[in-house]
């Protein structure tokens, strides 16, 4: 399917860092390929598109090596990389193992992935390609690290909200992976367009949380006027009145469906969870739905 790593799979990939990123929880947006770094060269620079922060890809079409595990720490420490991406045909029990010593040793800022390509065939032509995960961020060590800090009560109550949230995502099968709980305000899934995705709130002044779409302002102006022409059409399959750009002052567009509750109640809590799980399998069928739509 690819003959040559860098002029073939290397590019396929840079078009599809959408099924990798789906994979990882994030959103992908490709920045580069073959970015300098000295005398060589990283496959791919992507950025997360919740934070900015780089990505560093780096594939090979065999068996993994210590020069491609090196390379990857060196670009990504060159280009200041929070995510180090080893994409390969065929993982050795050793570089496994390193990757999951990185992660349970760096501080959790940093996160090494690693993951195995497959090719299942379907005809003599085509075939379905598939990223097995391999290695990946501990969120266990991860979380330990960030509960040792001192945390206000606010975020201690958007960590035990988010925690609370994921688990029930994940329990329903829909959806196969999400980014890991956090003390803060937001939590975000995916919708398969970069700059587009669910960046769900918990407001504990207000106690009030929320699904909501959240649309970047680097495509805002194309994409905001098009979902709001179909406006009602996605109100009626949303089945509810989600408000449409509360703030039109802002050059981010949101898209919002808010739910009353008490924080500090646990069984107003667990509703609130079940309630947001339920808003955002159907906020996530429709608009990704849409989005495929789009031109």
């Amino acid at each position: 399917m690819w003959p040559h790593e860098a002029a073939d799979f290397t590019p396929w990939l840079s078009e599809n860092l959408n099924e990798l990123g789906e994979k990882m929880g994030m959103e992908l947006e490709l920045v580069d390929k073959e970015v300098s770094v000295g005398p060589y060269s990283a496959d791919i620079l992507a950025k997360d598109a919740e934070n900015g922060s780089f990505v560093v890809i780096e594939n090979q079409l065999e068996k993994t090596n210590h020069d491609h595990l090196g390379k990857s720490i060196t670009y990504a420490s060159a280009l200041d990389a929070k995510t180090i991406v080893w994409v390969t045909t065929d993982f050795t029990d050793e570089h496994k193992k390193a990757l999951d010593w990185l992660n349970d040793n760096t501080n959790g800022d940093i996160s090494f992935w690693g993951f195995q390509l497959e090719l299942w065939q379907i005809t003599e032509q085509t075939a379905s390609v598939r990223f097995n995960i391999i290695s990946s961020p501990s969120s266990d060590v991860k979380q330990i690290k960030k509960n040792s800090r001192d945390l206000t009560d606010a975020s201690r109550t958007q960590l035990m909200f988010w925690t609370k949230f994921r688990e029930k995502l994940q329990a329903t099968g829909k959806i196969k992976s999400n980014q890991k709980a956090a003390p803060q305000y937001w939590y975000d899934v995916t919708l398969g367009k970069a700059g587009l995705h669910l960046s769900n709130t918990c407001n504990t002044m207000k106690n009030i949380v929320a699904v909501r779409v959240y649309i970047n302002n680097q495509i805002a102006d194309t994409v905001f006027p098009y979902l709001l022409s179909r406006k009602e059409e996605i109100n009626k399959m949303l089945g509810c009145q989600p408000v449409w750009d509360h703030n039109p002052n802002a050059t981010d567009k949101t898209i919002i469906l808010s739910y009353n509750t008490d924080l500090t109640d646990p069984q107003k809590v667990d509703e609130a969870v079940s309630w947001m799980v339920e808003k955002t399998l159907i906020f996530k069928e429709v608009f990704s739905s849409i989005i495929k739509e789009m031109k």
